[in-house]
């Protein structure tokens, strides 16, 4: 071997799991930043590029920033400076760490969007001598909105590398058994903390405009499959699938997370569990979104008990299930 050959590290797998993402803090800028790179993706708002254009720079980037701070001071994390999301899923890769890395195995944690990028991981996975990686990205239903832009985001990086690793993207885990029970041992669980008996669970999952799914989208019924098999495991109470967060004056799909909170108590639903599968990490939309304003909204039109059940996080349960879906591919 020539010894003025650069010393190359090789032959070792990378996994990196992927999480939508987070500003780097609450101020305003910070938001802004974060909300152009989500809200200019071709793939999570589809409409003419540039009228987009237009309406985000001139409106949604000039307004919404403050709004969007505002949901994020309610529920960051003071004592480690960041997101409930970015907490949870660097705890998720520390733990998963634990169960599958050793000296040829490196595990890592990206953000689709804001810090840290895709584009950085891999590259940093790649100087380490990964020349195998493994992409887990972390939304149990697949979108094109979520998933496909994971992808993207993935293949556009490799496309800057000269020498490229080896590549597996984890497919969508709607209906992986360890998937649903846990899901249904947190449901279980937050039965047993509470004094009262719930008249109804709501399952609630991030939505996506309706002409997505017109389009060809499986994610609408990916999430319904997902209710079903959580029915099929925990039948001692109903559990009614309805769909949050949605953004702009197209319909989206239905029914609506906040709406059917609005209506619940007058139908005698006084009593309220809610759960939100699609989410592997408790962020803004379940924290916020959720825990307060849904909360709120069910109490004032006349609900007496809410509690949101946490998304799965880096409970026990869940790092088995990462570690089984992986595995499969190491």
């Amino acid at each position: 071997m020539d010894p003025n050959h650069p010393k190359i590290k090789y032959g070792k797998t990378g996994i990196l799991i992927i999480n939508l993402g987070t500003p780097n803090s609450t101020s305003w800028w910070d938001i802004r930043k974060y909300l152009k790179e989500f809200l200019s993706d071709r793939r999570v708002i589809e409409v003419n590029p540039l009228i987009w254009k237009i309406i985000l720079n001139l409106f949604i980037l000039t307004f919404r920033p403050s709004k969007t701070a505002h949901a994020y001071k309610q529920i960051w994390r003071e004592k480690t400076n960041e997101s409930p999301l970015l907490y949870f899923t660097k705890c998720q890769a520390t733990k998963l760490d634990k169960e599958i890395g050793n000296e040829k195995t490196i595990v890592d944690f990206a953000m689709r969007y804001g810090n840290p990028s895709i584009r950085s991981k891999l590259n940093k996975l790649k100087e380490e001598g990964c020349e195998k990686i493994i992409i887990l990205p972390l939304y149990p239903q697949y979108a094109a909105a979520t998933t496909a832009t994971v992808c993207d985001e993935v293949y556009r990086s490799l496309m800057q590398m000269r020498w490229q690793p080896s590549l597996q993207v984890i497919p969508h885990y709607e209906s992986e058994p360890l998937y649903i029970s846990a899901l249904v041992n947190s449901i279980e669980k937050k039965v047993k903390e509470i004094d009262w008996k719930p008249d109804l669970i709501i399952s609630s999952y991030h939505g996506i405009p309706k002409s997505y799914f017109e389009k060809g989208d499986p994610y609408h019924c990916y999430c319904h499959k997902t209710t079903r098999l959580m029915k099929e495991k925990f039948s001692r109470i109903d559990i009614q699938t309805t769909f949050q967060s949605r953004f702009g004056p197209q319909e989206w799909l239905t029914p609506y997370t906040d709406k059917t909170l609005e209506t619940l108590p007058n139908k005698g639903v006084k009593n309220l569990l809610i759960i939100c599968p699609g989410f592997a990490s408790d962020c803004v939309e379940t924290l916020e979104e959720i825990n307060i304003q849904g909360r709120d909204s069910f109490i004032e039109n006349g609900g007496e008990n809410f509690e949101l059940i946490p998304c799965l996080n880096d409970s026990s349960d869940h790092i088995k299930l990462f570690e089984k879906l992986i595995r499969k591919y190491l």
